[in-house]
C-alpha cells in the first residue's frame, strides 16, 4: 500500500451559527486520484480551502509529508508543493499563455535584487531552466498553438487547460484540481480526463480532486470520498461508493441516476 501523502484529521469548520465541515477524516495516498464528491454544499471546496489555508479549521488538523499544514501560513503552501486550480479560473488574462505560465514557476525564484539586476549566470540559468520546464507542459497539453496568445482571447475550455498547466509549472507533488470538467463539452472532458492520468502516470503528481461528473469521476479516481452536508457518507472505490446507499439518496438521487453511472464505470 502506499504510503500517506495527506492525511485530514477529524477537521471541522464552522462560519457563526453554520457548521460547514462537521469532522471529516480521510488520507490521500502518494501516486492516487481521490476525489471528492456529493451535492452543492456537501462542503466539499470548503475542504479544498481548509488545504490551501483560506480557512482555518476550528478544530482538528491536516498534515502533508510531515508539515501540519494548519501551522503554516498560506504563502507558504505553494512551496510545500501544493498547487491548485479553481472552479472560476484565475488567470492573467493580459498576459500571454507563455507568461501566465512563467508565474507559475515563481515558487522555484531564488536570485536576489543584486543578481537581477547585473542578470548573472545563475540568473539565466533559471531563467533556461523555467523556459524548459514551461515548454515541457506545453507539449503535454498540446497548448503549443496558444503559446503566445493573450488569454483573454481565448475558448474558456482552453482557460481551463491553461490554468491547470500553470498549477503544473510549480511542480507540485499535490494537485488539488477544483471541479475540473466545470463548463467543458463532452470532448473537452474526455481530454481532460486523458490529462488527468497522464499528471498521475507520467508526472508521478497524486492529485486531490473535486468533481460533479460521475463519468470522470470513474474514469480517473482510484478512491472516492462522498460527503453530504459537511459529514463524511461513503469511502472507497468509485463502484463501492456509487452503491452506497446513502450516496443514492443525498447525491445521484433516483435509480435512473443509478443506472445511468453503473453504465459509465463498467
Amino acid at each position: 500500500m502506499s504510503e500517506t501523502l495527506l492525511s485530514a484529521e477529524n477537521i471541522s469548520v464552522r462560519f457563526g451559527g453554520v457548521l460547514a465541515v462537521n469532522n471529516v477524516s480521510f488520507d490521500v495516498r502518494r501516486g492516487e486520484v481521490f476525489t471528492l464528491i456529493g451535492p452543492n454544499g456537501a462542503g466539499k471546496t470548503t475542504v479544498f480551502n481548509l488545504i490551501s489555508r483560506i480557512y482555518n479549521p476550528t478544530t482538528g488538523r491536516i498534515v502533508f509529508e510531515g508539515e501540519e499544514l494548519t501551522r503554516q501560513p498560506p504563502h507558504r503552501i505553494a512551496s510545500l508543493g501544493i498547487a491548485r486550480t479553481f472552479q472560476n479560473i484565475e488567470l492573467f488574462e493580459h498576459a500571454s499563455v507563455l507568461h501566465n505560465l512563467l508565474i507559475g514557476r515563481h515558487t522555484h525564484h531564488k536570485s536576489n535584487l543584486f543578481s537581477e539586476m547585473f542578470f548573472t549566470g545563475k540568473v539565466r540559468a533559471a531563467e533556461v531552466e523555467a523556459r524548459e520546464k514551461v515548454e515541457r507542459v506545453i507539449e503535454l497539453l498540446d497548448l503549443q498553438h496558444h503559446r503566445d496568445s493573450m488569454v483573454a482571447g481565448l475558448p474558456y475550455g482552453v482557460r481551463k487547460v491553461v490554468e491547470l498547466a500553470r498549477a503544473l509549472c510549480t511542480e507540485p507533488k499535490l494537485l488539488l484540481l477544483d471541479e475540473p470538467s466545470s463548463g467543458l463539452n463532452v470532448e473537452e472532458t474526455d481530454d481532460m480526463a486523458f490529462w488527468i492520468q497522464d499528471i498521475k502516470h507520467e508526472l508521478g503528481i497524486t492529485v486531490l480532486m473535486v468533481e460533479h461528473d460521475m463519468s470522470l469521476v470513474s474514469k480517473v479516481s482510484d478512491r472516492v470520498l462522498a460527503m453530504n452536508q459537511g459529514e463524511v457518507l461513503a469511502t472507497g472505490s468509485p463502484r463501492e461508493v456509487q452503491t452506497h446507499p446513502g450516496v443514492i439518496e443525498a447525491y445521484l438521487g433516483s435509480v435512473d441516476d443509478m443506472s445511468s453511472l453503473r453504465r459509465e464505470a463498467a
